[in-house]
């Protein structure tokens, strides 16, 4: 794997850790929206990732079998989450049913911020990952000098 390979690798990383904590960011934002375009409540979004292979662009021959070569990370798709809704009690509230009940979305602040927490980790070792990429690069040139 050359130097740029590890760059894409990383770069894939970050771009789908900003997708997911939009994602987040969107899901706390509505936590509490019990109207949507859809109709009904908000309904809480997931992100689902799967691995894309990184393109060769060394002289170097590519990995023998497409199991060894380097794979990045690629959002597939952004799906709801089709668990129950919240039943608050609230007789008074514009968009309670017969019964009196109005349907919150099925957002849990403390599992959003875990989430959050885990994405940021996520983005934070690729941008790392990307400096000791950039460091190692510098430090060949150094060698040449």
């Amino acid at each position: 794997m050359d130097l740029e390979q590890a760059l894409s690798i990383s770069a894939s990383g970050l771009d789908a850790q900003k997708t997911r904590l939009n994602t987040i960011a969107s899901n706390l934002a509505n936590a509490n929206s019990t109207r949507s375009t859809q109709g009904g409540p908000y309904r809480r979004l997931d992100v689902v990732f799967t691995t894309s292979p990184v393109e060769n662009s060394s002289p170097l021959p590519a990995a023998p079998t497409a199991a060894d070569a380097p794979q990045g990370v690629e959002v597939s798709k952004i799906v709801p989450d089709l668990g129950p809704f919240k039943r608050v009690y609230e007789p008074q509230h514009p968009d309670a049913d017969k019964d009196g009940y109005v349907s919150y979305p099925n957002i849990s602040p403390m599992e959003e911020m875990v989430n959050m927490l885990s994405a940021l980790r996520s983005y934070e070792a690729n941008v790392t990952a990307m400096g000791a990429t950039k460091s190692m690069a510098t430090k060949a040139l150094e060698i040449g000098q």
